[in-house]
């Protein structure tokens, strides 16, 4: 009887894992940003869309800007978040795994917690400007469309923007990484790029209004297809140009200003 050993095909250049453990990765991520979704959608139809953090505290708006972050990051960084989880399963096991991949998420979860204090800061003074003067609306949403096109064109976006389109590279550096706290630091350093690729995108909620739910799914779509889709980085610039076009209409057009003038603060 002869045996015919059958030799498995090489992944293509660019992809993390095999199809079919993709499909079983990202069948779990749409599960988890669905239920984030909800969360979001649930507050949502709760709050109007006004200038600055609508009278939330700290503590509560920290964690609704998780379940956002959640529901608008997780598919487009599912790739690499699924292959270090495999990475971390093939060398632990039981309790182990479990803490050393929640350590991982931690760790990304930290870097835009870190960002959400910023954003808040930024929040309470755009809504306190507003509440002195509503005419400042207007040139708060020209300036925060200026600083999200400026920052799409920029070179520091094309150098966190590439990290998240091709990260095998520094996968193998987390590797090298030593315990303690390892996975911790893995995903606090991959977070803080992807903080660093998206963070202007998230500035275009100031006039947009941060519980705006259609301004959160457009910009989900923007980042999944910036870091996924082979013209990821042409879509960024066009959507840098976008932006800028906006800054220069925005204090003429208060429909791009609805969470910055009083036509924009009633209920969903």
């Amino acid at each position: 009887m002869r045996f015919v050993t059958v030799e498995k095909q090489p992944l293509r250049p660019g992809v993390l894992m095999p199809a079919r453990d993709l499909a079983v990765a990202w069948g779990l991520i749409v599960v988890i940003a669905a239920l984030a979704w909800v969360i979001t959608l649930g507050q949502a139809r709760d709050m109007g869309i006004e200038p600055g953090t609508m009278g939330m505290a700290l503590p509560l708006f920290l964690l609704l800007w998780l379940a956002m972050m959640a529901a608008m990051m997780l598919p487009s960084v599912a790739p690499v978040a699924v292959t270090w989880a495999r990475g971390i399963a093939r060398q632990s096991s039981g309790m182990t795994r479990a803490v050393r991949t929640a350590e991982f998420l931690g760790g990304y979860l930290l870097a835009w917690t870190a960002f959400g204090l910023l954003a808040y800061g930024g929040l309470a003074l755009t809504g306190s400007l507003v509440d002195r003067d509503p005419q400042a609306g207007k040139w708060i949403g020209a300036a925060a469309f200026a600083l999200a096109g400026l920052y799409q064109l920029g070179p520091l976006k094309y150098v966190c923007l590439r990290h998240c389109r091709s990260p095998m590279t520094q996968l193998m550096r987390y590797a090298g990484f030593r315990p303690p706290v390892r996975d911790l630091r893995v995903g606090l350093h991959h977070g803080g790029y992807c903080v660093g690729c998206c963070w202007a995108l998230m500035v275009v909620l100031v006039p947009l209004g941060v519980m705006n739910v259609a301004a959160m799914a457009a910009i989900a779509v923007l980042i999944f297809l910036e870091k996924l889709w082979r013209r990821g980085p042409v879509m960024a610039r066009v959507t840098g140009v976008a932006f800028l076009v906006l800054a220069v209409l925005a204090p003429f057009q208060d429909w791009l200003l609805p969470a910055l003038t009083p036509s924009g603060m009633t209920t969903m």
